[in-house]
């Protein structure tokens, strides 16, 4: 990777878009630490404490919800409304008649998400300005002791839903601008510098610690990322090859076919989207609770017996991800589809017959690949997590090195790498032709 990036700052276009993309990304940063007056900042560090859901949303953002600032809620409202949009593709006629429409199609599907995204960062700052109010946070030190409370709320809403619309903007420039998936970078960004804050306040202890206890806490947890990060790695490129091959076919004076391919079937192929459903399905009504109901007896029963870090929630979150991990794949992968593909372009699976006979072990292949992958979905969500807590204490650090977090960082540095890669190979074609 690290010789791709080399090779691409020597090509003037590819380290133009490179420096394009840090551009916008710095931008983005910038906007994570400028403030919006109207909600106290010990407001932030409070309901972070008490509520696990607003730490990992700050942590994805880069510490912006906690800093108070314009792109607190930042990019959360576009990958929901991506995730639901892609769901209802399936279920919905008319999405799924975009889908298959190309260009044209892809950018109705587009408006759609934008649309979609403006209703759920509406949803999300409301609910963000109403659990504020209820808790005595809404500050009128900027605007004066007479300005009306519900004002300053609505103030502070229209402003956050003005920088989740302006992350998403970002986002789409660094896609057409720069290198690689916009969005996936933000994200990127976000949680490496939340997890470089969260290192730093640990650096800054070790100084005053006379026991000398912190300097190998933080030894032994970057050992232990460390370790998870490779295992992710090695599971994420892990793939299953199908072999094909394809019978000789004489048109006229020329012989066609003959060729051996295959199809890769990965392990993961989900990726970290069962985790990201599980989640939020399961945390759905403690956010509600947190924000509307946050003193109230079955709210604490749910944090008990429920809520995050539970035993209850461990096991709960594990059998939803292999439900969502099964439905992932069969969205993603149609064995009847590619079978039937096969056998139209005169190929076949050496030892299987054409037809259904191909559809059932190509099925029986995606069945037991999903399995592996959703058994490593769920050790990563849960155990690291689990080992995390126990072992540390710092609850920022347990956030930004969540198994949502690590694994759109190793996702989205592979994707990069080969971005750079493809960019790189385009240009050397080009020069190639000219």
């Amino acid at each position: 990777m690290f010789q791709t990036l080399v090779n691409a700052f020597k090509n003037k276009e590819v380290r133009t878009k490179i420096l394009i993309t840090l551009g916008l990304l710095l931008i983005y940063r910038l906007g994570c630490w400028l403030p919006v007056p109207g909600i106290s900042a010990s407001w932030y560090g409070d309901s972070q404490q008490n509520d696990t859901f607003l730490g990992l949303l700050s942590a994805i953002t880069g510490g912006a919800l906690q800093n108070g600032a314009f792109l607190a809620i930042g990019i959360s409202p576009y990958i929901n409304a991506s995730i639901i949009v892609q769901l209802l593709t399936i279920a919905i006629p008319k999405l799924e008649q975009w889908s298959k429409q190309g260009d044209e199609g892809r950018k109705k599907i587009t408006n759609v998400t934008r649309y979609l995204t403006l209703v759920l960062a509406v949803a999300q700052a409301t609910g963000i300005v109403v659990s504020c109010a209820q808790s005595n946070g809404i500050s009128n030190a900027f605007f004066g002791g007479n300005t009306p409370v519900w004002l300053i709320g609505i103030f502070v809403a229209v402003m956050l839903v003005a920088g989740s619309m302006f992350t998403m903007w970002l986002g789409e420039r660094i896609t057409d601008y720069g290198v690689g998936n916009g969005i996936s970078l933000l994200i990127f960004v976000g949680i490496l510098a939340s997890a470089g804050q969260a290192i730093l306040s640990i650096i800054m202890q070790i100084p005053s610690d006379a026991t000398g206890v912190k300097i190998w806490e933080l030894i032994g947890f970057l050992l232990m990322v460390v370790f998870v990060f490779a295992f992710i790695v090695f599971v994420d490129l892990a793939e299953r090859r199908v072999p094909i091959q394809y019978a000789k076919q004489v048109k006229g004076r020329k012989m066609y076919g003959g060729q051996s391919t295959n199809i890769p079937i990965k392990v993961n192929a989900a990726g970290v989207l069962p985790i990201i459903f599980a989640t939020a399905i399961w945390t759905f009504p403690q956010l509600i609770m947190s924000m509307f109901w946050p003193n109230t007896a079955f709210y604490g029963w749910w944090m008990r017996w429920m809520g995050t870090g539970t035993p209850i929630y461990s096991v709960v979150v594990g059998l939803l991800i292999f439900a969502f991990s099964y439905f992932y794949a069969q969205i993603q992968f149609n064995p009847e589809e590619v079978a039937r593909n096969i056998q139209q372009y005169g190929g076949f699976i050496p030892g299987i017959r054409p037809g259904k006979p191909t559809a059932d072990h190509l099925s029986k292949i995606s069945k037991r690949l999903t399995f592996f992958g959703a058994l490593f979905l769920a050790i990563i969500a849960i155990v690291p997590s689990v080992i995390f807590a126990l072992v540390l204490e710092n609850a920022s650090l347990i956030n930004a090195f969540s198994a949502t977090g690590m694994l759109i960082v190793v996702s989205v540095a592979l994707e990069f790498d080969k971005q750079l890669e493809s960019l790189l190979m385009m240009k050397q074609y080009k020069g190639f032709l000219k």
